[in-house]
């Protein structure tokens, strides 16, 4: 089973770590440490996509990957 890459890094300005999701529009979470912006971005995920089945909007597949896992 694929799931969703989570992109996770430290913003100075907002003086802590992000963590988005790629393939789900505008979903991102804020977290003061890496483990509590992924534990944020996995129920923003939920949520983005309880929000997106109520709405009758399209769920898209995980197809996002890094440039350094990608088979040439």
């Amino acid at each position: 089973m694929s799931d969703y890459h989570v992109n996770i890094f430290y913003s100075q300005e907002d003086q802590g770590y992000i963590a988005d999701i790629p393939d789900l529009e505008s979903c991102s979470a804020f977290g003061e440490t890496p483990e509590s912006a992924l534990r944020e971005a996995l129920i923003a995920k939920k949520l983005w996509i309880e929000s997106a089945k109520i709405q009758g909007k399209p769920i898209p597949s995980p197809m996002y990957r890094p440039a350094i896992y990608q088979v040439a």
